[in-house]
């Protein structure tokens, strides 16, 4: 309504050039009288956004213009601070109504948050100098509800301005600037004088605030806010992905179809004429198909922490699917990540009890203890480290010691009895049958063609996957480190699925070849070669670190690769398990449908 008051709240200062996130009231910008954090969430926590009252004030529908906000003298350090911020290209983000602040630019396409200054040259002045934007044009956009006779915002923009404020006479309350003085109508344009960032400089920061009516509806003002140029890219992204799984199906039915059921056929009918004088192909490794491979333990816990993975992954893409998971929910993807992540415990602890019962273990409470701590203790070193060096940085990127122990919580609290729930569950059931029977004496392996060498035939299988959401990479990896907004999870949920059969079909096709030549180690190689895909993930986000950012600090370096070692290790255990049950389910049904004495 008309009159209503209206706060802008103040969010994180982010960079392209650092990652490394800060608190607005790092810099000595104006304050309010008594500064009230937002209630956050775990995701916002561990994201470094950090949502504040602002000075920014004021009213539903009524204009202003050269607003004073506060009036600051800034010492040596606060402008090396402000300096060092305006270098590194950090943005100032704002809220409000839980819409974020945003620059616009042509064709609708928004630039979220604003820059805190500019450097340059100024009048052929010698060195570069610092300049700060201290006067803000807001525009509340609102749309007009006829009915009811209310106004609800559905956007707020920005202009900001770097102006050197002048004032006749002392400072005082009651002062009126000259440079920008609403009974003149004279407001801030870019041809002011910008104001410098240096020490003892006097800076003056102000602002307009206007309203303008839309036809845009309150349930659609996200829209513009997610607008995205690159719906054409991400459909070629989608094509190419179905191209490369249409050929691996293509290849897998032609192999399963026509090459294993003539096998079958020729050993079956071989059998039943009694004129099998020699066993050939893969019926040969019968007796050792499913001898227990070394360090089975470690298999077992792997494909369990897969599954815990697939879960999460699955459920938080379905929910993302059905809007719980929009943008507007600042932090809420991860915070349902975690959840979802601690939850599906009990299906780790089962998966790696059965798989470890039928590899005839009878420790279930070691493999339990050891699938509950080996993957996330390994995610927790790894981020802890990053945390101290966060930390160092005094950024609001590190993850303070309450919202730590929270992690520590779920994790021994939730997590740790569910992965043993499971296990117990899965122990007791009867163990998984091998329909065929393993021979006390394991079979020489003869020697194999240069290409089915394991690191080889291992290499080439991650190829085919990656290859699937190579395109789709490019957009995830710009909304994490370029800050942007991804919502498209119809796109992903579609992408994700094509990963699926594509890391199945591969390691099928290839645990086939290696059965034919007479090699039965197929249970690693089988988790290994979708598995590889994550090496590729590695190297594409070298990749992408080297062409599309520009990081130079130390610790930034550190943040972006210990991150990207944490995906990297995700993806391994995601799509090495899609590839190993898919293997799996293969060589029971292909020995289960032969005949041996």
């Amino acid at each position: 309504m008309q009159g209503d008051k209206l706060m802008v709240k103040v969010d994180k200062l982010s960079s392209v050039k650092t990652q490394l996130p800060y608190s607005y009231y790092s810099l000595p910008y104006c304050t309010p009288d008594t500064i009230v954090d937002s209630a956050n969430n775990l995701g916002k926590l561990l994201r470094g956004d950090q949502t504040e009252d602002s000075p920014y004030v004021f009213k539903m529908l009524e204009h202003q213009m050269c607003n004073v906000v506060c009036r600051k003298t800034l010492d040596a350090k606060q402008a090396k601070e402000f300096q060092e911020k305006i270098n590194d290209e950090y943005q100032v983000h704002m809220i409000l109504d839980n819409l974020p602040l945003v620059i616009p630019a042509a064709r609708r396409f928004h630039l979220l948050g604003f820059h805190v200054g500019f450097k340059g040259k100024y009048h052929m002045a010698s060195g570069v100098k610092f300049f700060i934007f201290n006067h803000l044009s807001f525009k509340v956009i609102y749309q007009r509800d006829m009915q009811t006779k209310t106004s609800k915002i559905v956007g707020l923009e920005v202009e900001p301005f770097s102006v050197h404020h002048e004032y006749e006479g002392e400072w005082s309350n009651t002062t009126r600037l000259i440079s920008c003085d609403p009974r003149t109508n004279r407001s801030v344009t870019s041809s002011s004088n910008p104001q410098e960032v240096i020490e003892k400089q006097e800076i003056i920061f102000t602002y307009d605030v206007s309203f303008e009516q839309s036809e845009v509806k309150w349930a659609s003002r996200w829209d513009a806010y997610l607008l995205m140029n690159n719906n054409q890219i991400q459909w070629f992204s989608i094509l190419h992905s179905l191209m490369i799984v249409l050929f691996l199906s293509g290849m897998t039915a032609m192999v399963i179809l026509r090459t294993i059921y003539r096998d079958i056929s020729k050993y079956n009918e071989l059998e039943t004429l009694e004129e099998a004088q020699e066993e050939t192909g893969w019926k040969v490794v019968h007796g050792d198909i499913f001898r227990p491979p070394v360090n089975s333990d470690l298999l077992c816990i792997y494909v369990g922490t897969g599954v815990q993975c697939f879960g999460m992954v699955v459920l938080t893409m379905m929910f993302a699917l059905l809007g719980f998971l929009s943008p507007s929910n600042h932090g809420g993807l991860m915070t349902a990540m975690l959840f979802l992540w601690v939850f599906m415990g009990t299906f780790a602890g089962y998966a790696s009890a059965r798989l470890y019962k039928m590899f005839e273990g009878t420790k279930w409470k070691q493999i339990a203890l050891q699938t509950s701590t080996m993957f996330p203790g390994t995610i927790v070193v790894v981020f802890f480290i990053l945390n101290v060096l966060i930390s160092s940085e005094k950024s609001s990127g590190a993850v303070p010691f309450g919202t730590m122990f929270s992690l520590i919580v779920l994790w021994f609290g939730i997590s740790f009895p569910f992965v043993f729930v499971g296990s117990y569950v899965g122990f007791r059931k009867q163990a998984i049958e091998d329909p065929v029977e393993t021979n006390n004496i394991p079979r020489q392996i003869p020697e194999q063609a240069w290409y089915m060498n394991p690191i080889f035939s291992i290499l080439v299988g991650g190829l085919l996957p990656f290859g699937a959401v190579f395109f789709e990479l490019h957009f995830i990896f710009t909304s994490i480190w370029r800050h942007t907004f991804y919502h498209i999870f119809g796109f992903l949920f579609v992408v994700f699925m094509i990963l699926i059969v594509a890391s199945a079909e591969i390691s099928i096709v290839l645990c086939y070849f290696q059965l034919c030549n007479k090699d039965y180690l197929w249970w690693w190689r089988s988790y290994l070669t979708s598995g590889s895909s994550a090496l590729y993930l590695f190297l594409y986000a070298t990749f992408y670190f080297f062409t599309m950012l520009e990081i130079t600090k130390p610790v930034s370096i550190m943040f972006y690769f210990g991150f990207m070692l944490i995906a990297f290790y995700v993806f391994f255990v995601l799509t090495g398990t899609i590839g190993f049950y898919a293997s799996f389910w293969f060589t029971r049904l292909i020995y289960s449908s032969m005949k041996i004495d």
